[in-house]
This record gives structure tokens, sequence and C-alpha cells, in this order.
């Protein structure tokens, strides 16, 4: 029985990592960016603005309350969850599996999909709603009330909570326990004991306390982990064109020794890179929803803004880190270890516990986020209290049991999961795209005028149905409060 299950899964993968998603992320991505008018490079210097009001306003929130939480905050929520051991030991694997290659192609999805990430974190503002701790909303909601198609969100919420809150979450914990094992000799039971107790008192507090603990922990971490590879860079500053050369040229098959040719290094470097920056997937909308702005459209700066951050940045680091020390190449080395190995060699042993350390930070912090991805589609689906608490305790046993066992057929399933939820969000997107450039085309007109733009919805021709403005419930009061 559990071969047939895990030859429908594999064949499952291999038919929807393979052939269906490349084709769709890319279409779509490229779709977004030239209707946008390449809004992902167009209003860059916008984005690092509004992050840096948003900052502000969340540390001067502390002295007036908002109604939902900051879009920094929103901001740390989603790269909590973005930047996990997908940047550290999925770009091992990466580059292990597809050679040098990879770190390319995951480029190209980034910047590509960051359009992707606009169109759906905007949209996420727009259809929010308000709830006892100040908004949520995400693909689920939008599918609800922009298509009128709940069944389509009860799918998606149902896929997201599976693989984001139970497996992702298991995998995040199984890379912290392995890491500081390696690094300390520590049990990985009493690690994994140890994150559960920890994990249990942060998301117990609801979204607020989540959003102030990765407020802490995001930029802390992203800063540390990028002056450290930057001092990887400048010590092999010599050798950096021939590794962008050796990156460019490998991403095209030229002098692969790797088995699979270039379908392999494609399929290893956008399977990793959506799977780092979940531009598309329907992931990070969930954690834009919960920001108290102006205009939709800032929300789904910033939250672009996550993509680059997350893979230009952070995997490139990585990337840079693990080629430049060739330990890629090294036999018995496996994920999380190649980078600790590659750390190692460039800066001594203590490189080795800067991993570990980076890794419980990285993995943490996506353990919260992911958390907090499932709490809110089970309350899209069903708001029963006893049901979330159900949830948090699951949750919780998944964290202990990814930390000490690692069962291919799940994490296998959970790219199945994956696949499928990104997939259904991508639809999603696309028939409510035009209602995302109204969105940014109504901030563009506000900003030429001089003003802070301010979202209107007598002014979005698309919304202004009555079907439509019923669904929009956050946008259509008189006085509200913003954190930027």
């Amino acid at each position: 029985m559990l071969n047939i299950l895990e030859n429908i899964v594999s064949i499952g993968n291999k038919w929807l990592w393979s052939y269906v998603l490349i084709i769709v992320l890319i279409a779509l991505g490229l779709y977004f960016t030239f209707k946008s008018e390449f809004v992902q490079f167009k209003f860059l210097g916008e984005m690092f603005k509004l992050l840096g009001d948003g900052a502000s306003n969340s540390v001067s929130s502390n002295k007036k309350e908002h109604k939902g939480v900051s879009s920094f905050q929103a901001f740390c929520i989603s790269t909590a969850s973005r930047v996990g051991t997908g940047n550290l030991a999925g770009v091992a694997i990466a580059i292990s599996l597809g050679g040098p290659g990879a770190v390319f192609w995951m480029w190209l999805i980034a910047l590509i999909g960051a359009a992707s990430s606009f169109v759906e974190s905007t949209l996420a503002q727009i259809y929010k709603v308000k709830d006892k701790h100040g908004y949520r909303g995400g693909p689920a909601f939008y599918m609800e009330k922009g298509l009128n198609k709940k069944w389509m969100g009860v799918v998606f919420s149902i896929l997201i909570t599976l693989s984001y809150g139970f497996v992702f979450n298991a995998a995040q914990a199984n890379t912290i326990t392995l890491a500081f094992e390696s690094a300390f000799g520590w049990s990985r039971l009493a690690m994994g004991l140890c994150l559960a107790a920890v994990t249990a008192i942060i998301i117990f507090g609801g979204v607020k306390r989540i959003a102030k603990v990765v407020e802490l922990i995001v930029p802390v971490m992203a800063i540390a982990y990028v002056f450290v590879a930057l001092f990887v860079v400048v010590k092999n500053f010599s050798a950096i064109p021939a590794l962008f050369t050796l990156i460019v040229k490998s991403a095209f098959g030229f002098g692969q020794a790797i088995s699979g040719g270039i379908g392999a290094i494609i399929m290893q470097g956008i399977k990793r890179g959506l799977f780092s920056n979940e531009a598309g997937m329907g992931s990070a909308p969930n954690a834009a929803a919960t920001a108290d702005v102006t205009h939709p459209v800032k929300q789904g700066f910033i939250q672009t803004l996550g993509v680059f951050t997350d893979t230009i940045l952070i995997c490139s680091a990585t990337a840079f880190i693990i080629l430049l020390s060739n330990s890629h190449a090294s036999e018995g080395l496996k994920g999380i270890q190649i980078t600790q190995a590659a750390l190692s060699s460039q800066v001594g042993s203590w490189g080795n516990v800067f991993i570990a350390v980076c890794i419980l930070l990285f993995a943490f912090s996506s353990i919260i986020g992911n958390y907090y991805y499932g709490e809110t589609n089970i309350e899209f689906v069903n708001g029963n209290k006893g049901l979330l608490a159900v949830y948090r305790i699951l949750v919780l046993c998944m964290v202990v049991f990814g930390s000490v066992a690692k069962i291919q057929i799940v994490w296998d399933m959970a790219d199945l999961f994956m696949g499928s939820m990104a997939l259904i969000n991508l639809i999603a997107i696309a028939m409510l795209s035009k209602i995302a450039f109204a969105a940014l085309k109504d901030y563009t007109k506000q900003k030429k005028e001089g003003k802070d733009p301010v979202f209107n919805l007598d002014n979005i021709e698309e919304l202004r149905n009555i079907e439509q403005l019923e669904n929009i419930e956050c946008w259509a009061e008189e006085e509200q409060t913003y954190a930027v």
C-alpha cells in the first residue's frame, strides 16, 4: 500500500513540478510583469521607502494601538516564513542536485515571480476581513469574496494547513535539530521538546505576539548572515567573476556532468526557488492581509521586496559561500551539512556553530510564520475555538516529530501539496489580476498628484458593482487609522 502511495505521489510531483508549474509560474509572472509595466523594478525605490516608514510606525505603534499589525510587522511575518531552511539547506540541495546553474534559475524565478507576489498581496489587502486582532485574509478570502468560489478557498485552506502548519514545520524542526546535533552533539529529542515549548508560548499569544517576536528575529538574523557572506565574498573577491560565469554557463547545461542535464538544473532551481521565496504560492498574502495601511498597493510593494530579500539577498549569500568553497562536491554531506562545511572552510570551526544558530533563528521564525498561515485558513474554514486549539496542539506534536524523524513520503507529499496550492492560487490571481492593476493605477495617479495614496472604492471601476462592494468590508469605513 505504501509503495502504491509513493508511486502516486512521485508521478504527481514529476508531472506538477516538471511541466505544469514551471510553465504557469513563468507565463503568469511574465504576464503580470508586462501588464504592471515592470512593477517589481519600476517601484523598487518606493518599496524601500515604504518599508522604512513601516518600521518607524511599528516602533511608534507601542504608543498608539492600530487595528492590525504594522506593514513592517506583516513583512516580517511573511519573511519569517520565507527565510528558513530553504535559504540554507534548500540552496545546498539545489546546487548538489542541479549544479551551480540552479542558482541562475532561482534568481530568474524570483525576478519574474516578484510581480506575482505583488498581485497576490495587493488582492489579499483588498479582500481582507476584520477580526478581534485587527485583520486577516489571504487567497482563501479573495477566492471566496472576489471569485465567489468558497469551495476553492476551502481546498486551498486545507492544502496550506497540511503543508505549512504540519509538514513544513516538521521539516524546519528536523533541520534545526540536525544542525545542533552536528555542531554541539545535542539530543535531537530534547531540542525538539524545547522548540515545541517556546513555540507554544508564542503561538498561543495570537498574531500580535507572533508579529512582535518575528519583528525582533528577522532583521537581526538576516543582517548577521549577509555580513558573514559578504566577508566570504570579499575574502574570495578575485574568484567572483569566474563564479558568475560558472553559474550562467551551468544554467544552460554547458560543461555539466549532472545526470538529467539541463532539465534537472532548471527544475531544481525553480522548485527550490519557489519553496524559498514563495512568490505566487499563496502563502505570503496571509501575512500581507494583516497589515494596517492606507492603500493595498503599499503592502503589495512591501511583500514584493520580501521576494528579493529572500532570494536575491539571502539565497545568493548561501550559494556564494557554497560555490566559493566547492563543498557541494564533497561526498557524504547532505543539505544543511553542506552549508556548515562550506562556511567552516572559509571562517574556521566557528562557522559550524554560526550556521547552527542561523538555522535556529531562520527555521524557528519559519515555524511561527507557517503556524500563522494555518491558523488564518482554519479560521476561514471554521472559526471554532476548539478546532483552533486542536490545530495548535498538532503543530507542536509535528515539531517534536520532525525533530527526531524523517519519512521521505511525508516530504514528498508536502511538495505535492505545495505545488497544488500554488496552482490553485495562480489560477485565482490570474482571474482577479485586473483589480490589482486597477489599484496600482490608482496609487500611481495619487502619487503623481503629490498625495499619500488612500484607497477609495469609488476610484476603482472594477469594484463598483454592488456584489463586489458587499464583499469588501475593510475599505468601506469612513474613519480608519493606519500604520502607514
